[in-house]
């Protein structure tokens, strides 16, 4: 069971269930684990002073240089400049120039760097020392061409060439033992460029100038053909072509007379189409027009019926006398002599109104019939020229193609004189699109290495490096070491945490002997210190049990734990609280307990189970502790110990023992080496396991509790035991006032 809500000042680990708990892990990890990570990151520091000490300073020089958008060309004898567009790949493009081996052997050759035994090696290397020495290879000088591919590898190995941002500055740094050689190689490399630049200019204009002048020639004689032939063919067709107001270009008669006759012949079909809608409007309102005598007047939407004045006139004549209609038949009655004389005016009228919009279509019919006799005479005129102009516009196809010949020919001779002008000009001035903008100075501190960022960088990896391995050992590390450690892994409580009093003498008085047992050590502890507090904890576990239970197995994974230490000394603590203690051996292959209490000679366990005496003159009433004691024999060696601790006679002994006694303790067997406990685990309402601390695997753990479900369900809790306070103290994470709290002998003291 597990019984950690219940008692959380013991299982403080298992319960800390807030967002900050990841944080606290990392904290006790540290704690733990702090001086393997100290010694790598110390490490990692030694590491780089060593490296600072023995590797030679280093300076680099730095030119900055920029690619200027301005182009700089000759037009019309006049220096002009204009802007250009350089897009990225134009600037990665110059740097790789920059980097190129043509500009490094330029440097080399200026600056005899052949000679500097920084730039080429001062002698032969060792493995050819050592062939030369056994005669396999003669030492041979190197070439010109060796010692400049040498000099040239050496030159871009410490050249940096890099582009500042997105802008057209390129910075030009070189890295050399000497500062001055530095600055003097970094400002070498810049001037080498340009003047790489100027080269290939002033070659690429030589050799576009030669090319343009022998074109210039052959253009100008195809321009002159070009125009001869023009004039030829005008004069053998007879085509005048006269020029029209405000064109550069003329036109034959026919063509302007069909531009003319096309503009009137689009003017009058849009007339004739007018005249037409015009026409078919009045004629659908005239089909309205009814025989009967009804009083519907028209209601032409006509231009000319409605500003026709006599057609408004008569409309409102007409509605005037209906309205008169109307009144009088409501007064009068419809019949009346002037009722009926009013609707022959209508009538009247109404005849009179069809008539005017009939003249009006009449009208329109006379305009639609002129409209459309203009339309076919402008367009009979306007083939009769088109039919007449039809050899004159074949000739003239003719004669456009020689006219743009010639044009094209005039307009390529212009333009090849006037890039010949620019090449000559461009050939006396030859202009580059880099300058240099900040030459290099003699650098005064070294560039590398770098002090600073050498340490830091060292101290992070070691840091990082000790991490890892502090992280790695903690992962192969199969020891239960923590009280939290335990609870996960059981699922249970943790009961108590008892030192190891074989290596801590802190908690004895100095009178007693240095070979005094664990036991003893542990009975002497002052009331409240910390052991008695775990003892406490022990006792108020097994009242809270569910069961009830009082018959309590003491069981370990593996022998020497110190189950049996923790059996009688608990039972020494609750008898000295006034409880009635039962304390059983049942460990009858290794009697410890009772070769502990001083009892190896008495009958026991094994005498019980015979039958050969009955428990009450078996049973010892300790007089110093004030329990019983039922000690096993150490007399006799009994093999098959589990058919005896499983014997009817000893159920009846513990079922008897739970009702006269507050607590039966019974020290069993080891769990994993023999399958007592297995074997009699139904006869206890508990169980619980003692660990030692740093020894015993979490596999022993798991395959112990694993051996028997009984076991598993009915554990009260473990305990912890043989452990190191201090390093205990740093795998919790703990401060030393929690246990420092325990260290006075009594609360008047404190």
């Amino acid at each position: 069971m597990n019984v950690a809500g219940q008692f959380s000042s013991f299982a403080i680990d298992g319960d800390r269930n807030s967002g900050s708990l990841p944080w606290l892990q990392v904290r006790d990890f540290f704690v733990r684990q702090w001086r393997l990570v100290a010694f790598f990151t110390a490490l990692g520091i030694i590491v780089a002073i060593v490296y600072l000490a023995i590797t030679p300073s280093r300076y680099t020089a730095h030119v900055d240089m920029i690619i200027d958008t301005k182009k700089t060309t000759w037009v019309q004898s006049e220096l002009t400049s204009e802007n250009r567009l350089v897009d990225d790949p134009a600037v990665e493009s110059e740097i790789e120039t920059t980097k190129s081996e043509k500009v490094a052997s330029a440097v080399v050759r200026r600056l005899h760097l052949t000679e500097d035994p920084e730039f080429v090696d001062s002698g032969p290397g060792l493995m050819q020392r050592l062939l030369s020495l056994f005669q396999w290879a003669p030492a041979e000088k190197p070439s010109e061409d060796d010692l400049m591919r040498s000099a040239v590898s050496t030159l871009n190995a410490n050249l940096r060439v890099t582009r500042l941002g997105r802008s057209y500055h390129e910075e030009i740094a070189y890295t050399s033992l000497d500062p001055v050689k530095a600055a003097k190689i970094a400002n070498a490399v810049a001037q080498a460029y340009i003047d790489d630049q100027l080269e290939a200019k002033f070659g690429q204009t030589q050799r576009a100038s030669e090319w343009l002048q022998q074109r210039i020639g052959e253009l100008r004689q195809q321009a002159s053909d070009a125009y001869k032939a023009v004039q030829d063919f005008k004069s053998t067709h007879n085509i005048m072509i006269t020029a029209a107001p405000g064109s550069p270009d003329g036109k034959l008669a026919s063509d302007v007379e069909l531009d003319q006759l096309g503009v009137a012949l689009a003017k009058a079909r849009a007339d004739t189409s007018q005249a037409k809608a015009k026409l078919d409007r009045i004629d659908g309102i005239l089909q309205q027009r009814s025989r009967k005598a009804d009083f519907n007047i028209p209601d032409p939407v006509v231009t000319d019926a409605l500003s026709n004045p006599v057609i408004t006139k008569l409309r409102q004549q007409f509605f005037d006398d209906q309205n008169k209609m109307n009144e009088w038949s409501a007064k009068y009655g419809a019949n009346h002599t002037a009722v009926l004389n009013l609707r022959t005016d209508m009538l009247t009228i109404q005849n009179s109104i069809w008539d005017e919009i009939s003249r009006i279509a009449e009208s329109y019919k006379s305009e639609y019939q002129i409209a459309r006799n203009q339309e076919e005479a402008i367009d009979r005129r306007m083939t009769e020229v088109f039919q007449k102009s039809a050899a004159t516009r074949q000739s003239q196809v003719k004669l456009r193609e020689l006219e743009t010949a010639a044009t094209s020919y005039r307009n390529i001779y212009e333009t090849f004189l006037s890039r010949f002008t620019q090449s000559v000009q461009q050939q006396s001035f030859p202009s580059t699109e880099a300058r240099v903008v900040t030459e290099a100075s003699a650098p005064r501190a070294p560039s590398s290495p770098k002090v600073r960022l050498t340490l830091a960088l060292a101290a992070v990896c070691g840091l990082m490096l000790g991490i890892i391995c502090a992280a790695a050992r903690e992962q192969m590390n199969r020891q239960v070491l923590t009280r939290t450690q335990l609870e996960k892994l059981l699922g249970t409580s943790c009961l108590a945490a008892l030192p190891d009093f074989s290596k801590s003498r802190t908690l004895v008085p100095k009178s007693r002997p240095r070979n005094s047992t664990a036991f003893h050590e542990i009975n002497e502890v002052p009331p409240f210190s910390a052991t008695a507090e775990a003892l406490r904890y022990i006792k108020v576990a097994i009242d809270l049990h569910p069961t009830e239970g009082k018959v309590i197995g003491m069981v370990s994974a593996l022998p020497g734990e110190g189950k049996t230490t923790v059996a009688t000394s608990f039972a020494a603590f609750a008898a000295k609280n006034g409880a009635r203690i039962l304390l059983v051996d049942a460990d009858l292959r290794n009697p410890s307990m009772t070769r502990l209490l001083g009892h190896a000679a008495a009958p026991g366990l094994l005498n019980l189970a015979a039958g050969e005496m009955n428990f009450d003159r078996l049973v010892i009433t300790d007089e110093k502790y004030n329990f019983d004691f039922l000690p096993a024999s150490t007399q006799v060696k009994f093999s098959n110990s589990s058919d005896v601790l499983n014997s009817v006679v000893i159920r009846d002994m513990l079922k008897k023992a739970r009702s006269d006694y507050d607590y039966v303790l019974v020290d069993l067997p080891p769990i994993l080496p023999v399958v007592d406990v297995k074997a009699v685990a139904h006869l206890f309402d508990g169980f619980i396991l003692v660990v030692e601390w740093g020894s015993t695997s979490v596999e022993e753990i798991v395959r112990a509790v694993g051996a028997s479900p009984i076991l598993s369900d009915h554990l009260v809790g473990a305990i912890l035991n043989k452990t190191d306070e201090a390093v205990l103290r740093r795998f919790e994470g703990y401060s030393d006032r929690r246990y420092a709290y325990y260290n006075t002998n009594t609360r008047a003291e404190r």
